[in-house]
């Protein structure tokens, strides 16, 4: 894992459990991929062990790691599909109202938008 800030908006755990989603989402963690113990994802973090645990746990029930007895948490094969799906679903539902908003507040048309990916990104 990488370095992580941690901001005051959100419980540790939510946020440790957002940036294993978001692993998962950009292919660093892969299906049957380890994921580091709990020892040592709270010692790299100076989190409480518990902190780690609660984050690994949410992603146990909602079946994107599965626990191996004696050898720890894995991606499951499943993990990217669901992932992508529900990760769509949240952003069509709660982001993109927003950004369409702006959007239109902003007076884009459809042809301002797209213009910066013809170029490469730069607008």
């Amino acid at each position: 894992m990488t370095a992580i800030q941690w901001s005051d908006g959100a419980p540790i755990y939510r946020q440790l459990k957002d940036r294993v989603i978001a692993m998962m989402l950009d292919g660093l963690l892969k299906p049957g991929d380890a994921l580091p113990s709990v020892r040592q994802v709270a010692a790299e973090y100076q989190l409480n062990p518990i902190t780690v645990s609660r984050a690994y746990q949410e992603l146990a029930d909602e079946a994107l790691v599965e626990k191996r007895r004696g050898l720890g948490m894995y991606v499951t094969e499943e993990a990217a599909k669901k992932l992508l799906g529900s990760e769509r679903d949240r952003f069509l539902r709660e982001e993109w109202p927003l950004v369409l908003e702006r959007i239109q507040r902003l007076g884009l048309s459809t042809q301002e938008l797209l213009e910066p990916a013809r170029n490469g990104g730069d607008a």
